[in-house]
């Protein structure tokens, strides 16, 4: 849980920092660095590399000069996964045709989560990997960026499906910096999430 605490922390932190911004605007979230000169610099995510549905490389290039919500889940999960899918599809469904916007699952078990599973998982969906990526990889390269997106992953034997994850969906803007989360299970909240996936788009 100190990934949770740090983040709601800095949440706070930032959020009171950026008070002063338009309403319309949203404010950069995570725990920002501090730069050469002592300037603080927005938490940014870093590089990455894992593979899709299609068997295509997914990387931050995929989503230049686009936003996209990321979540982190597991085909097998007999908790909140199914819970956090249905309010990604909806969020799939209500900006499908926008072009600016993609969805990234980082499943947490790809000694399961074959890139096959992965497909029939998609399809069963009814979604596309030019919309929604759902990517495997390394185990530990993927428990590794879910802090970066201030989620948890964690090997758990007394966990519902022997993983321990939060249920964060995530908005990164085109610059690689996080403007937005909810919790993934709650539909209320997700409304107010989808809200501020609009206003991103609209930010000039």
């Amino acid at each position: 849980m100190r990934y949770l605490f740090l983040f709601f922390a800095s949440l706070t932190i930032i959020m009171g920092c950026q008070s002063s911004l338009s309403p319309d605007v949203l404010p950069m979230l995570g725990t920002p660095e501090t730069g050469p000169n002592g300037d603080s610099i927005p938490h940014t995510i870093p590089d990455f590399s894992f593979i899709d549905q299609d068997s295509n490389v997914v990387n931050n290039e995929t989503f230049a000069g686009k936003a996209y919500v990321a979540d982190f889940f597991f085909i097998a999960c007999p908790t909140i996964c199914p819970k956090t899918s249905k309010q990604m599809l909806r969020i799939h469904d209500r900006f499908k045709e926008e072009p600016r916007l993609e969805l990234l699952g980082h499943t947490l078990a790809p000694k399961y989560d074959s890139v096959a599973a992965l497909n029939r998982y998609a399809h069963n969906l009814g979604v596309s990997s030019d919309k929604w990526h759902f990517v495997t990889g390394d185990q530990a390269a993927i428990y590794k960026m879910a802090p970066e997106y201030m989620n948890i992953a964690l090997n758990d034997e007394d966990a519902p499906g022997g993983i321990n994850h939060s249920g964060y969906l995530i908005l990164v803007d085109k610059n690689r910096h996080i403007r937005s989360f909810c919790n993934g299970t709650d539909p209320d909240d997700v409304d107010r999430f989808m809200d501020d996936i609009q206003k991103l788009l609209n930010e000039k």
